[in-house]
């Protein structure tokens, strides 16, 4: 019996939140006195998961697999917590996991919490924090089935090594034609630039900036923190920027270690969407916006003027720290 964990992965590297998840399943496997198994489908260097708890690695290789499809996914992820008697299966809250979860959930018969925040609270009964209501409160929630899936939110729990010895093992998986039932056809992919999913910062703007061709500063101040571009829903809908940057409710999740929204009045929805981060600066001419109430930091001021004297800062840090 061990803590089976998925690993994301991407034209051959693991993603950031592959790592973070074995961490976190290596911290319940300490709490039930197991292991850690992982299954990686055609990813990474097993070695590298080994750096965070993972004591063996199953090694799906499978050119049908080649991009994302939530049913074979989850089917190749049962088979693996059957064939190491699971009793937990950890995944991520990325939107592909959340797509997979409740099928993986399905086949294993088990209970599935996604968004979970921490370790959990107790291993019996088996008790975990998770956010609700749009991050907008916690919950504690029982899982009482046999096998527990766990959706693990992101940037909840860091990177944490913990290094032990790893053994890899081929694993072929029985794949019948159903589960190929759904086919991709196409995929866009943001090329050159951090994507918000991966991204520990990010960079927002919105209906402040006044026009698309402000926006030069916005992707500079994303590129010397290394973070990736957003904005908020008006200025996707105006065209101003593509609808894959809009943050919010009704666009993509943010769970960012620092969020910078700029020019950005803080609608309910966008608050919604972005309310996981950990630090929230916000930078907006208007002392009344809404956003200032759930910002840790804010500065009011022109963002035309303040955004240009922060790059210059930083400019000048990154000179004398190089």
């Amino acid at each position: 019996m061990s803590v089976l964990v998925y690993t994301e992965s991407e034209e051959g590297k693991f993603k950031k939140i592959a790592f973070e998840a074995v961490s976190y399943a290596k911290g319940v496997a300490d709490a039930m006195g197991t292991t850690v198994t992982a299954v990686t489908i055609n990813g990474g260097n097993a070695s590298e998961l080994g750096t965070y708890g993972a004591s063996k690695v199953l090694e799906v290789s499978n050119g049908e697999l080649g991009q994302f499809n939530a049913e074979a996914y989850a089917d190749v992820i049962a088979q693996a917590a059957k064939k190491e008697a699971a009793k937990v299966v950890v995944l991520t809250s990325s939107a592909n996991s959340k797509f997979m979860a409740p099928l993986v959930a399905v086949n294993l018969e088990a209970g599935y919490v996604p968004n979970v925040t921490q370790l959990p609270v107790n291993i019996s009964p088996f008790n975990v924090k998770h956010t609700v209501f749009t991050n907008k409160a916690f919950a504690v929630t029982e899982i009482t089935t046999e096998i527990k899936v766990i959706g693990l939110a992101k940037n909840a729990f860091g990177l944490k090594e913990n290094g032990v010895s790893t053994t890899a093992e081929s694993f072929a998986p029985s794949l019948d034609t159903h589960d190929f039932d759904m086919k991709i056809v196409s995929v866009d992919k943001a090329s050159d630039k951090v994507t918000i999913a991966d991204a520990e910062i990010v960079v927002s703007g919105g209906r402040g900036l006044k026009g698309p061709e402000n926006w030069g500063m916005i992707e500079e101040l994303a590129a010397i923190l290394g973070a990736a571009t957003a904005c908020s829903k008006p200025v996707s809908d105006m065209g101003w920027r593509p609808h894959s940057e809009h943050v919010g409710q009704t666009g993509k999740p943010v769970a960012s270690n620092l969020y910078i929204a700029i020019g950005i009045s803080g609608a309910i929805q966008h608050l919604a969407g972005i309310n996981s981060s950990k630090v929230k600066v916000v930078i907006n001419n208007d002392p009344e916006a809404p956003f200032f109430k759930a910002a840790d930091y804010g500065i009011v001021g022109d963002a035309f003027e303040v955004v240009p004297q922060l790059i210059e800062k930083l400019k000048a840090f990154k000179a004398q720290n190089a």
